[in-house]
């Protein structure tokens, strides 16, 4: 397993903010800790302006080193425009890895997939995932899917990919929630799966499934997985019902594609982040 981190991407915080730095020191600790799962660990490098141009605006860039909140949720701090570009280019990393069919994780802050082509939000700056799908489609790749499983839909990676040929976007999130989009497919290329609140387990699988079937008719040769844990039963920003085993499930089921993945960390904000995350990788690994 190839683990793409670096601890600076803790070196922003504000105050009782859900999106915190101890999502990825602690998860760092428990895969150090472990044995079951070797691990190489890779430093990203910071994302060019040319592959963030393909998917944000330059106006949009440019914001990004002006002293002022996105908004209620989404804070300017110094040298947040850093930050971004390392977590954005740690995707790329890992689409690279991927492609090159090893199993691959990034461990990275902050998110990215409800940063659209304009606007930083929902604790995202930049579309790390949506940058590495076009990327990948830059460098000869000619069909990338990306699979989101986050609780809150992926807008961001969304209208990105819009119509974008060579993509699939496959959203399983749940509504009525944050932010308040993804009720039905939009475009020609991305498909979308609204869960209520509280859905049962059994019947959450069966839709994170359903999903994963629609991907496979897509044919992708790259498939992107915006891993958020935040569909757990004990997230505190949403009302779902998963637990640890059901992301290792998740885990054995992407690997069971048979096509190159990578896999990106969303959000998930609970105090048991690091198991989540182990049990995917375990998934992944096939262990």
């Amino acid at each position: 397993m190839n683990i793409i981190t670096d601890t600076r991407c803790t070196g922003y915080s504000a105050p009782f903010h859900p999106e915190r730095p101890e999502r990825i020191t602690s998860t760092q600790v428990k895969l150090r800790e472990q044995t079951e799962v070797p691990i190489t660990w890779i430093e990203p490098r910071p994302c060019d302006d040319t592959a963030i141009l393909r998917a944000h605006t330059s106006n949009h860039l440019a914001r990004l080193d002006v002293a002022e909140d996105f908004d209620s949720d989404t804070a300017y701090f110094p040298g947040i425009a850093g930050y971004a570009r390392t977590s954005a280019g740690a995707a790329i990393e890992a689409m690279e890895t991927g492609r090159a069919g090893k199993t691959v994780f990034s461990l990275m802050r902050p998110p990215g997939h409800h940063a659209t082509p304009q606007r930083a939000m929902g604790f995202c700056y930049l579309g790390n995932i949506a940058i590495a799908a076009l990327e990948a489609l830059a460098k000869g790749v000619k069909r990338v899917a990306i699979y989101d499983f986050d609780v809150h839909h992926g807008n961001g990676t969304e209208a990105i990919l819009l119509n974008k040929p060579g993509t699939a976007f496959f959203s399983i999130h749940q509504f009525p929630c944050y932010p308040g989009t993804g009720a039905r497919n939009v475009g020609n290329n991305c498909f979308n799966y609204p869960v209520p609140p509280r859905t049962p387990r059994a019947e959450y699988r069966h839709i994170l499934e359903t999903a994963l079937n629609e991907l496979k008719k897509f044919k992708p040769e790259l498939v992107g997985v915006s891993a958020g844990f935040d569909a757990y039963a004990r997230d505190p920003l949403a009302q779902e019902t998963l637990e640890a085993e059901d992301y290792y499930w998740l885990g054995q089921t992407i690997r069971g594609l048979g096509v190159p993945v990578f896999s990106v960390l969303e959000g998930g904000y609970s105090n048991d982040l690091p198991d989540l995350i182990f049990a995917f990788l375990r998934g992944l690994e096939g262990l």
